[in-house]
Formats: structure tokens, sequence, C-alpha cells
């Protein structure tokens, strides 16, 4: 049974007089528990249909339906209430607050949510130690590397135990040393926790750890494979 289904799912844009589509009647179905890569051109839709998933956006014509909550009919107070409770984002960028620390970084998210602070500190110190990074919990952003960055990011983006992961070209800004290790900790969290990941991608190499590939150009499908997965330790 699909988690996520989207049936002629389109998302337009009003350019001055031009309509922009980067999203042009897609179906597709993504399974609970998938790790599945995103790849196509710049302006291919690849980032649109995950802003979409994770509720960031919504669609204009056709309906995208998540473990069966049609995301198109909330209003923009139900979205942010349904996103902060079953997606976690993963920027390339990080995107973490420079004034705060890792520990206070990854606290954000909770704080939507009505949390004693003794289960906030549980959940925190949880979503660090998955990650491996609980040993920097009292460093700031600029005391961190690129990838203790992103670690970082990661833990803020599963601290709320989410159903789904969106990751926009999460290794980026990596090296390639960096890049293998932040994917094997997203492989692990699909394998192992049984997250379903979505992630946008350019690079050919992070697909591999993905269970399959979709391309996407112009909107529209045009290609899927399965991946030869590398798996986790290699």
């Amino acid at each position: 049974m699909s988690f996520i289904t989207c049936k002629q799912l389109t998302r337009e844009y009003q350019k001055g007089e031009t309509t922009i589509r980067p999203l042009d009647g897609l179906d597709l179905d993504i399974p609970r528990g998938d790790f599945l890569a995103l790849m196509g051109p710049s302006g291919s839709g690849k980032t649109t249909l995950l802003n979409l998933i994770a509720g960031i956006d919504s669609p204009t014509q056709g309906s995208l339906s998540i473990d069966g909550t049609d995301i198109g009919t909330l209003s923009r107070n139900q979205l942010a209430a349904w996103r902060s409770t079953h997606v976690g984002y993963v920027f390339q960028l990080y995107n973490l607050v420079p004034v705060l620390t890792a520990y206070e970084n990854v606290e954000l998210p909770l704080l939507l949510h009505k949390l004693s602070r003794a289960e906030r500190h549980r959940r925190i110190t949880t979503a660090l130690q998955r990650v491996a990074i609980d040993d920097r919990s009292d460093h700031f952003p600029r005391q961190l590397s690129g990838g203790q960055e992103q670690r970082v990011a990661i833990a803020r983006a599963i601290v709320t135990d989410p159903d789904i992961i969106v990751a926009d070209e999460p290794t980026g800004d990596l090296d390639k040393p960096s890049a293998h290790a932040v994917m094997q900790l997203l492989q692990t969290l699909n394998q192992e926790l049984g997250k379903t990941i979505i992630m946008v991608t350019h690079d050919p190499k992070t697909t591999q750890y993905a269970q399959r590939t979709l391309h996407l150009d112009k909107g529209r499908l045009v290609e899927q494979s399965t991946a030869q997965r590398q798996e986790a330790g290699v």
C-alpha cells in the first residue's frame, strides 16, 4: 500500500505574464520505508516535489496524499502543525542558527510541542547520540566542521521522530569522506528506524545508498531505476 501518493500533481507559479510549471501532472507512489533519490537537471521539479511532500508548499492542481491525509486540503496552520510532527528537513547548507549551540539547534523543533524540559532533554540527547555528535553538543556551528554541522542538522530533523525525512542535496557542500559518512547515517536511519527518506541529489554516487532513483525532467517522471545499493559500512 502506498504511503505517499501523487496524482496528477501540478505546481504553477506566475512570473509576470508567464506561467512556470515546475511540476506537470506527476503520478508517483512511494511506499513506507522507501529511500528514494530524485535526480534531474536544474528546473526539473525535484525541489518543488520535495517541498510539496514536506508541506512547505501546496499543489496548484492534482492531489498529494500522505498516510491518508490529503495535504492540499489543509489550511496553512493545519499544514504547519502536520509538518512539525511528520516531517524532518535536511538542507544542503545546514541552516543552523549560528548563535545557538548544537544542543539548542536540535531543540528548536521541540519548542513547537508541549513537552516537559526533561522530555525535551531526553529526545535531544537521543538524537545527538544517534548521529554521533553528542560530544559536541555545547559547540556553536562555527566550531564544527561541515560534516559535523550536517550531523547536527540531521539530529534536528529526527528529534521529533518524524515519519518522513526530506533531504535537499545533503552532501552538496561536503568533502568526500564527510559526504560518505552523512549518506551512511541516512541509510542507517532508513534501515534501522524505518524512516521514509526522499533525497534530491545531483551526485550519482549518493544514489547508491538509496533503494531507487527517479529522474525528472520538465516536471515529469522520465526514468526510474533501482539502485545497486551500497550497504552502510562499505
